[in-house]
């Protein structure tokens, strides 16, 4: 099957990489020419199945530049619904790889990355299916309606977590101790769950109910006083109390 990966950002440059590695036929273009030179769209390689990872509010335009009715389409969207193909794109789907995706670190290994796919019909599932089975065994169907769910826990288990581990940064940055003393409790903290409920994983102050250092750590946040921070004392202060409210009410009831 000749596969053409239509974006090359963080997502289309690792699928084109493990694709590579897995000896899978897939040339990776550029989504930008397509929507800004329509002479772009003629020069386009013919394939049977087209993969487009490129940003959800350019994926409806980028989509409507490329006639290939015979052609396999899919997305890999965790949010956008299978309806962004029209009528013109019969065969199409989602090929949805739940993982966090870097240029400047591509992955290597696949198999442990769950795929979440959904197809027009049980030819294009099975496709899809066959596909996804090249990088992961680790496959699943989801409708738009559970993929939607899994996009935003995802948000909270990674992307939200990440900005806990940059005010982390900022709340270090006036000492003497480096971020790296934290990695052994981050990692610790992440291997936990995967032996027990977040529930029972929780720990510190605010699951203890202990209102006496949360205030202490209110009031020294109000006076954060750092040169070029990401954060005012206020946004972190904000942040450290609504977390802190948050715990203490599913803990403590």
């Amino acid at each position: 099957m000749k596969i053409v990966i239509i974006g090359a950002g963080s997502v289309g440059t690792n699928l084109h990489h493990g694709m590579e590695l897995k000896g899978i036929r897939a040339e990776l273009v550029h989504a930008r020419p397509l929507t800004a030179d329509p002479s772009a769209v003629d020069a386009l390689p013919k394939a049977e199945c087209y993969i487009y990872t490129v940003a959800d509010n350019a994926l409806a335009e980028v989509v409507s530049k490329v006639n290939a009715p015979q052609a396999l389409h899919l997305h890999t969207s965790g949010s956008m619904p299978i309806e962004v193909f029209g009528a013109d794109k019969p065969h199409a789907g989602i090929l949805y790889f739940f993982q966090s995706f870097s240029r400047t670190q591509l992955i290597d290994e696949w198999s442990d990355i769950p795929c979440f796919i959904e197809g027009r019909n049980i030819d294009d599932i099975a496709a899809i299916y066959s596909l996804a089975q090249c990088l992961t065994s680790r496959i699943y169907e989801a409708n738009q309606h559970d993929r939607e769910r899994l996009h935003i826990a995802g948000i909270f288990a990674n992307n939200y977590t990440n900005l806990m581990y940059r005010i982390a940064a900022q709340v270090l940055k006036d000492t003497q101790i480096p971020f790296e003393a934290l990695l052994p409790l981050i990692d610790y903290t992440a291997a936990k769950v995967h032996a027990m409920k977040p529930t029972d994983a929780q720990s510190g102050p605010s699951q203890r109910g202990d209102q006496a250092v949360i205030n202490h750590h209110l009031e020294i946040l109000r006076e954060f006083r750092v040169q070029n921070s990401e954060f005012s004392s206020e946004e972190l202060s904000e942040v450290y109390q609504a977390l802190a409210a948050l715990i203490g009410k599913v803990h403590n009831h």
